[in-house]
């Protein structure tokens, strides 16, 4: 194959139920509303950039 091909990535995605304080989810709900994205895209990129920068607390 090509390398100049254009390929669709098609992202695998779960459910899961999780539960939070009330708090959270209108602070959340308040980011995603205000940059016009959903509720959901606010959570997984909160929660990839948290993964990211985690501070490994064994070393």
């Amino acid at each position: 194959m090509k390398d100049d091909v254009f390929k669709i990535n098609k992202q695998k995605n779960s459910n899961k139920t999780i539960r939070m304080p009330e708090e959270i989810i209108m602070k959340l709900q308040e980011l995603a509303d205000k940059n016009n994205i959903s509720f959901n895209q606010v959570v997984v990129q909160c929660c990839e950039f948290a993964l990211n920068h985690l501070v490994d607390t064994d070393e």
